[in-house]
């Protein structure tokens, strides 16, 4: 089984290959994984290989867990071609109907043998099987493959983790930059409501305290003090996730993305001002950074 470095993030991109000979056969295992939401295997093997296919999908699911991977593995004889058989039953059926027709037209049987090796299955590769002491010492060449292949993941999912933590670390900034415009922001709101009751109705028809009830209705109603402490505590919790001892994180970072999506939308939603509006961009787009990285991630 691959060795776990649990504090690091994977990637679901890799490839990985090994190869070793086993009796004189050389076994070559290459291994490739994309992404993909489950365990999604396609394979090539040789016909010898073929009742092992189950036991190879145990050790690759067991070992790479989630992505869509291409596994290939090829078996050379060292030296020589692969052994031959010949089925020679049905040479000498094959050769007592040349006969007779030979017989019936009157000519001569020449080069009967070299007609006879060329005759459909006369002549077949040898279906030899893999015992399970060999069985054993290729299953140890595809842990290597799967061992490369993860190790390829990790140093691709260094590189993500670098790349999240940025994003995340950016729409807390832009957080920060709105908590000086929010007393401006309410200050502008009141005097954009003052001027226009103004010019309505005239300074002198407007009853001060039920102008300050519908006011403070209206800024309860635009105020995103929840929004910010949600998205606050979603970037804590994508920090907390980045750190724990969990092989695999994908999925999870993913749905905490959503919901500091949400909060990100309602907040934009709420901004009523055209300072805080373009901050909510700058943290949708870092959003969408994320969002696109995390698909990779294991």
């Amino acid at each position: 089984m691959p060795s776990k470095n649990l504090d690091m993030l994977y990637s679901m991109t890799g490839f990985g290959r090994a190869e070793a000979m086993v009796n004189g056969r050389q076994i070559v295992v290459e291994i490739k994984s994309l992404n993909g939401k489950q365990f999604e295997l396609t394979t090539k093997l040789p016909p010898i290989l073929r009742s092992y296919e189950l036991d190879l999908r145990n050790v690759l699911s067991s070992s790479l867990y989630r992505g869509s991977i291409e596994f290939v593995v090829s078996v050379k004889m060292e030296g020589a071609s692969k052994p031959m058989t010949i089925n020679t039953g049905l040479a000498l059926f094959y050769y007592q109907g040349m006969k007779q027709i030979a017989e019936q037209l009157n000519i001569t049987e020449d080069n009967v043998l070299s007609t006879l090796m060329r005759m459909p299955e006369v002549v077949a590769p040898e279906q030899d099987m893999i015992p399970e002491e060999e069985w054993k010492q290729i299953e140890n060449i595809v842990v290597d493959a799967c061992n490369k292949l993860m190790e390829h993941r990790k140093n691709e999912g260094a590189a993500l983790a670098k790349e999240m933590t940025s994003r995340i670390e950016n729409i807390e900034t832009a957080l920060n930059n709105i908590i000086p415009l929010e007393g401006l922001r309410t200050d502008k709101i009141k005097n954009r409501i003052t001027q226009s009751l103004r010019d309505a109705v005239g300074a002198e028809n407007i009853d001060p305290n039920r102008f300050e009830q519908e006011l403070i209705f209206y800024i309860e109603r635009i105020d995103f003090t929840e929004e910010k402490t949600r998205l606050k505590q979603h970037c804590n919790y994508f920090h907390s996730i980045m750190e724990k001892d969990e092989m695999m994180k994908g999925k999870k970072l993913g749905f905490i993305l959503q919901e500091v999506g949400r909060e990100i939308n309602t907040l934009g939603a709420k901004a009523n001002n055209a300072d805080i509006q373009q901050i909510v961009i700058e943290m949708k787009d870092e959003l969408e950074k994320a969002k696109e990285q995390v698909l990779n991630i294991l």
